[in-house]
């Protein structure tokens, strides 16, 4: 069992940095892929990126890559999103969510736990 919080949700104006935390609990964080998604208003839940366990190998939608890094802090049971170069499009809910060991998975129902969100909003 994992429970995850994220927080450093907030508005930002176009071109700005933000960067996201999701805490989670339970000794068994180290196992689990994190990854992170976003749902914008009227839309579907969309993947962001992914960190794997252990080797730290990483994966992003291609709307993000270049602006957007995930990292993992094992010993702190954290997982981060640094965004940078926000554009208007980025304004979501962004969610955090703990894959159970196994190939990389991009698709939002392969993730079992996730958190209640955090909001992002990228004013133009």
């Amino acid at each position: 069992q994992v429970q995850l919080v994220e927080s450093g949700g907030g508005l930002v104006q176009a071109g700005g940095s933000l960067r996201l935390s999701c805490a989670a609990s339970g000794r068994t964080f180290s196992s689990y892929a994190m990854g992170w998604f976003r749902q914008a208003p009227g839309k579907e839940r969309e993947f962001v990126a992914r960190i794997s366990t252990s080797t730290g190998s990483t994966r992003y939608a291609d709307s993000v890559k270049g602006r957007f890094t995930i990292s993992r802090d094992n010993p702190k049971n954290t997982v981060y999103l640094q965004m940078n170069s926000l554009k208007p499009e980025d304004t979501a809910i962004y969610y955090c969510a703990a894959q159970p060991p196994g190939p990389t998975q991009v698709v939002a129902t392969r993730y079992d736990y996730w958190g209640q969100g955090t909001l992002v909003t990228v004013s133009s």
